[in-house]
C-alpha cells in the first residue's frame, strides 16, 4: 500500500462525497468516535472515515474502493450509531479500512398510513423513527436502551431485539423491504413494502443480521402498528425464576397479544442500579407503606406521585411487564388486575406495583434499561448474550450459576433480560475488590467456555441479539454446525468475492 495509491483513493472519495466528509488522521482529525467500540474495549485505526449523503454516493464509494484493489488492500466497515456490543462496526488496527458512516443518510422518506409502513434511510436514529410514527398516530415497536443513538441500519445489520420481541419479534420481523448497495457497488431496490412476494429467494433476509459483511443497507421499509389505546406497566417481585416462568404463562393466558414486554431482573442486577443511580426509586427496595388487609395489586391512590406497592420486601427476582390494549384503559386495567390476582393466588408473585401514569411507567422501564449502564459504572464485566428455550431457562441458570461459583469463587452474577423470548444477558462482574483488568484478561476465556458449553447442552445460541462481530468470531466455529458454516462461507464468497465488506467480522475469511 503506497502513499501515492492512498492519496489517489482519498482524492476520489472526496470527489464523491465532498471535501468535508472524508476525515483522515493525516489531516489532523480525531477519529476516536468512529474507531472506538461502544464498550471501550477495543480501538482500531481507520484509513479514513467517509460520510456519504445519498445511496448513490454509497455505491460510488464502494466502486472506488473495489477499483483500488489490488494496489490497495482496502476494505469497508459500515457504521451506524456505533452502539454495538461485539466490536462489529469499528475498524481493525491495520489502518487499511474505510469506515463508511451512514449518519448523514438520516431521512424519513415516506410514511404510508394505508399500507402501515414507514420507509427510512439506514442512518435514521431509532428514536426519530419512533417519534415520526407517534406523531402520525402509529407505533414502531422496536425499543432499545440505545434508541437515542442507534440507527435502523445497524438494528437491521445485527437483527436487534429489544424489550418488545415477545409481541412484535426482532427487527427482522418488522422489515418488509431493503435498499442495499452490493459489494460490486450496485444498488438493489427492494423497498416494495409487500407482505406477500413469492418470487424466489427472499434476499432481504440475507442482509438482515449479516453485520455488513455482504452489502451495505442504505434504506428500509418497516412495519408500523396502530397506537394502542392504553399501555400499562407493572413491576413484580418473585420468589424464583420458576415463578417468573409461571407468571409468563399466566400473562400469555390473561393478556394474549396484549403482552408486549416481559423482562426479568435478578436482585444483584438491580442492586447495581440502586448503587450507581440512587435517584431511581426501585419498588420494594425499602419498606412500602402499610395498607390494611390485602388490597388488589392495581389499587393505587389517584394521581399519586409513586406507584402503589403491596406485599413484603425482598425477592431474588423481579419482572417488569407491559400490557398494550387496543380497546380502552379500563379494559387493560381489568386484564392486569385479573392477571396479578391470579399470580398472587398461585404464589408466583409476592409484591406488585402498577404504574398509574406514563411518567411512572417510564420510571419503571428506566430501572430495567439502566442495568447495562450500572454495570459499566461498576467496572469491567464479561457479557453473555445467550438464548435458551424459555421453558429451560430456570434449569440453565441454576446449573450454570453453580458451575461458575465453584470455578470462579466471588464472581458476581448479573442476570437479566428478555424472558418472554428466551434471551438472557447472563453477565459476570468481577469479585468485589478484584483487579478488574486482570479478571477480564485471565478469566474471560475460561468463563466463556464454561457458559457456552452449557448453552450447547441446552441447545441454545451464544448470541441472541448482539451478533458475532469480531468479539465472538473465534467462538462461532465451535458452536455452529459445519454444514451451517459452510453455507455461510459460500454465500459470503458469492456476494463479496473480493472480501471487501467488513472482513474480520462474523466469519473468518483470510483465505477468501
Amino acid at each position: 500500500m503506497t502513499a501515492e495509491s492512498i492519496s489517489r483513493l482519498i482524492a476520489e472519495l472526496r470527489r464523491i462525497v465532498g471535501q468535508n466528509h472524508v476525515l483522515t488522521q493525516d489531516d489532523g482529525e480525531d477519529l476516536r468516535a468512529w474507531e472506538l467500540d461502544w464498550r471501550g474495549r477495543e480501538r482500531g485505526k481507520a484509513l479514513a472515515v467517509v460520510r456519504p449523503g445519498s445511496t448513490q454516493e454509497v455505491a460510488e464509494v464502494v466502486q472506488a474502493c473495489a477499483a483500488a484493489r489490488p494496489a490497495l488492500h482496502v476494505s469497508i466497515v459500515p457504521q451506524g450509531g456505533n452502539t454495538g456490543m461485539v466490536v462489529g462496526s469499528t475498524p481493525d488496527t491495520s489502518g487499511t479500512q474505510v469506515v463508511l458512516s451512514l449518519t448523514r443518510l438520516n431521512k424519513v422518506r415516506q410514511l404510508d398510513a394505508g399500507n402501515m409502513t414507514i420507509t427510512v434511510d439506514a442512518g435514521c436514529v431509532l428514536q426519530t423513527l419512533q417519534e415520526e410514527c407517534e406523531k402520525a398516530g402509529f407505533l414502531f415497536p422496536l425499543s432499545l436502551a440505545s434508541e437515542g443513538s442507534c440507527t435502523i441500519g445497524g438494528n437491521l445489520g445485527t437483527n436487534a431485539g429489544g424489550t418488545q420481541v415477545v409481541r412484535y419479534g426482532n427487527t427482522r420481523e418488522l422489515c418488509l423491504g431493503l435498499e442495499v448497495v452490493t459489494a460490486q457497488g450496485e444498488i438493489w431496490d427492494g423497498l416494495l413494502g409487500l407482505r406477500k412476494d413469492n418470487t424466489g429467494y427472499d434476499l432481504r433476509h440475507l442482509f438482515i443480521g449479516s453485520e455488513g459483511t455482504l452489502g451495505i443497507i442504505t434504506g428500509a421499509t418497516m412495519k408500523i402498528y396502530p397506537m394502542p389505546k392504553s399501555q400499562l406497566t407493572a413491576f413484580a417481585a418473585l420468589p424464583s425464576l420458576e415463578a417468573a416462568l409461571q407468571l409468563l404463562g399466566l400473562a400469555h393466558e390473561h393478556l394474549s397479544a396484549g403482552l408486549t414486554g416481559f423482562e426479568v431482573m435478578g436482585q444483584f442486577a438491580l442492586s447495581l442500579v440502586h448503587k450507581h443511580f440512587p435517584q431511581q426509586r426501585i419498588p420494594f427496595w425499602h419498606e412500602p407503606r402499610s395498607a390494611p388487609g390485602r388490597p388488589k395489586p392495581t389499587d393505587a391512590p389517584s394521581g399519586g406521585s409513586e406507584p402503589h406497592a403491596v406485599g413484603s420486601v425482598g425477592a431474588p427476582y423481579f419482572v417488569v411487564l407491559e400490557n398494550s390494549d387496543n380497546e380502552s384503559e379500563e379494559h387493560a386495567r381489568a386484564q392486569f388486575e385479573r392477571l396479578l390476582e391470579a399470580a398472587m393466588e398461585a404464589g408466583c408473585v409476592t409484591d406488585a406495583v402498577v404504574a398509574e401514569n406514563l411518567a411512572q411507567a417510564k420510571a419503571l422501564w428506566h430501572i430495567r434499561e439502566s442495568i447495562p449502564l450500572a454495570q459499566a459504572q461498576e467496572g469491567l464485566n464479561i457479557k453473555h448474550d445467550i438464548s435458551i428455550n424459555v421453558s429451560r431457562i430456570p434449569a440453565f441458570v441454576a446449573e450454570t450459576n453453580a458451575l461458575l461459583m465453584k470455578k470462579f469463587p466471588g464472581a458476581r452474577l448479573v442476570t437479566y433480560g428478555h424472558l418472554g423470548d428466551g434471551n438472557l444477558h447472563y453477565n459476570v462482574q468481577a469479585p468485589e475488590g478484584e483487579d478488574q483488568k486482570r479478571f477480564l484478561a485471565e478469566e474471560e476465556a475460561p468463563m466463556n467456555a464454561l457458559v457456552y458449553e452449557v448453552v450447547d447442552r441446552y441447545r441454545g445460541s451464544i448470541s441472541a441479539e448482539h451478533g458475532i462481530g469480531s468479539l465472538k468470531i473465534d467462538k462461532l466455529p465451535e458452536h455452529k454446525s459445519p454444514v451451517a458454516l459452510g453455507l455461510m462461507h459460500r454465500i459470503k464468497r458469492a456476494l463479496d468475492p473480493l472480501n471487501l465488506m467488513n472482513p474480520g467480522k462474523l466469519l473468518h475469511t483470510e483465505n477468501h
